[in-house]
């Protein structure tokens, strides 16, 4: 039998009093089991309805976004996708119609659930006439070969400007080299260049 809920908590509230079954099926005018059925319970309240989790515009394209962030953990780090072009594909390929913000916010998460130890940066501020000099490398097509080719990334961060010279390699000949094509084009020469790692830039002479 099921009764209202005013009359569950009378029979949860005279059960704890100490009154028998019997005496509180008699006196509130159900069966002895109603009152065993809701003096055993834990919880009287109505249970509230389950929800489900709202689905998002882009749920059908996780699982291709995905494969491409992970095929981009093979790739050179400048050659892998950003959220920008990540929006991009799935709109200008699958029909996606979604936020940009949807996409970044999933890169971002999926990013951080991948990164493995070591993979922290720190961010550093850089004064005015500075120019930060680092070596990375990509991958072209040469004579119908895919081949490794070296670049040289001269970075301003004044006024954020940036600038890259491809080279076969990152000896000191290839630096000098790089750098005279930057400063061709990059004016006026910076005060300071800090070189990231370019240990074929020069040799300490003892």
């Amino acid at each position: 039998m099921t009764v209202s809920t005013p009359v569950q908590q009378h029979i949860r509230i005279l059960d704890a009093q100490g009154l028998s079954w019997r005496r509180i099926a008699r006196e509130i005018g159900v069966s002895r089991q109603t009152v065993r059925k809701y003096a055993e319970l834990e919880d009287c309240s109505p249970k509230p309805p389950e929800r489900t989790a709202a689905r998002s515009k882009l749920d059908p394209f996780k699982p291709v976004i995905d494969k491409w962030l992970q095929a981009d953990r093979m790739m050179p780090r400048k050659q892998r996708h950003s959220a920008m072009r990540i929006w991009h594909r799935p709109r200008d390929e699958r029909g996606y119609d979604g936020s940009y913000q949807l996409v970044q916010h999933h890169v971002r998460q999926r990013k951080r659930d991948w990164r493995e130890p070591g993979d922290g940066f720190m961010e550093l501020e850089w004064e005015p006439g500075v120019m930060q000099v680092d070596f990375g490398r990509t991958l072209a097509v040469i004579g119908g070969e895919r081949t490794d080719v070296h670049c040289l990334v001269a970075t301003f961060p004044y006024p954020n400007m940036r600038h890259v010279v491809a080279l076969p390699g990152e000896n000191a000949e290839c630096v000098c080299e790089g750098l005279e094509t930057v400063f061709s084009h990059a004016e006026p020469a910076p005060r300071v260049m800090v070189f990231d790692n370019a240990t074929g830039v020069a040799h300490r002479v003892a």
